[in-house]
């Protein structure tokens, strides 16, 4: 199992406060847990994990770190999976990328508020501009990281603080009012939604509860999902890129949101899995045509 490669969905752009990887390889990571805020730090070395932690949210990162290194991911199934009634050509492609990346799996963090609101942010806008909206409200909101954590982390908020944030906070961050009233609506919910991850990886009364909410469709809750409750099979519908990236792989052509799920269906179950390691491949179409811009919402 690859530490770093599991833990790395929750990245959220270079400089994020709540992520970090030290030059000694250790992965660090902050939660808002249900017990308070805590510090994880995670190595690995020939082929043992060793976790540590610090503040009021240190056991629960512990005894949960197994199912956020994906424990309860179903990579046995998966692998069964491949050698059944399967279109030949595509699932070798799919056997030849897993056996590419073996320490891969699928973990679920139990959080679903903490996925949630930078899942909002990445609504409809490059990357970077959701990163840097992302950092902006957490080192305005976000308490200190417990611990011996690297300079700058801090914990998330809880939802009661995302509720309060005033308009012009959110405009200097670079959020529009749509976004912003999309988490400020959901943070009114989060014990609700925290309450799905119990579940296990089955996250279909998530999906149902998650697109109820004004402002998150089918896009935010795969990626709500796929973190919290480490659905292997919630692939991101209505993303910029992975359609043609998934086309690509498969047939050598671009595609859209139905050629991808089409393409994916004989993978169902493990769909996100499948767009993961095609992703980590590096399999894409050539980049033609001037990039999608970043905005900028503030005035200065």
């Amino acid at each position: 199992m690859d530490v770093e490669l599991t833990l790395s969905p929750h990245r959220r752009g270079s400089g994020d406060p709540a992520w970090r990887r030290t030059p000694d390889r250790a992965i660090w990571r902050t939660s808002r847990t249900p017990e308070g805020p805590g510090t994880l730090r995670v190595t690995s070395r020939m082929g043992e994990v060793h976790g540590q932690a610090w503040g009021p949210g240190a056991e629960w990162l512990l005894e949960t770190l197994p199912q956020a290194l994906g424990a309860d991911d179903d990579v046995a199934g998966f692998a069964g999976a491949l050698d059944g009634p399967r279109q030949a050509g595509a699932a070798a492609l799919v056997a030849d990328l897993a056996a590419r990346h073996p320490g891969l799996r699928i973990g679920r963090t139990l959080r679903v508020f903490e996925a949630l609101v930078p899942a909002v942010l990445e609504q409809k806008v490059v990357g970077r501009e959701a990163w840097r909206a992302w950092r902006w409200l957490m080192r305005k909101y976000g308490e200190p990281a417990p611990g011996p954590a690297p300079e700058g982390m801090a914990v998330m908020p809880p939802p009661q603080v995302w509720r309060t944030i005033p308009s012009w906070d959110w405009h200097r961050a670079g959020v529009e009012a749509v976004r912003a009233r999309t988490i400020i609506n959901a943070a009114r919910h989060a014990d609700k939604l925290e309450a799905t991850a119990l579940g296990g990886p089955d996250s279909a009364e998530a999906d149902r509860l998650l697109r109820a909410l004004p402002g998150i469709g089918v896009w935010t809750s795969a990626e709500v999902r796929q973190r919290g409750h480490g659905d292997p099979d919630a692939p991101s519908v209505g993303d910029f890129h992975l359609p043609g990236m998934v086309g690509w792989a498969f047939t050598g052509q671009k595609t859209d949101d139905a050629g991808m799920l089409e393409l994916l269906e004989p993978f169902r179950g493990h769909r996100h899995r499948v767009v993961k390691l095609i992703e980590l491949s590096g399999l894409r179409p050539p980049a033609r045509g001037p990039r999608m811009p970043a905005r900028d919402y503030r005035s200065f």
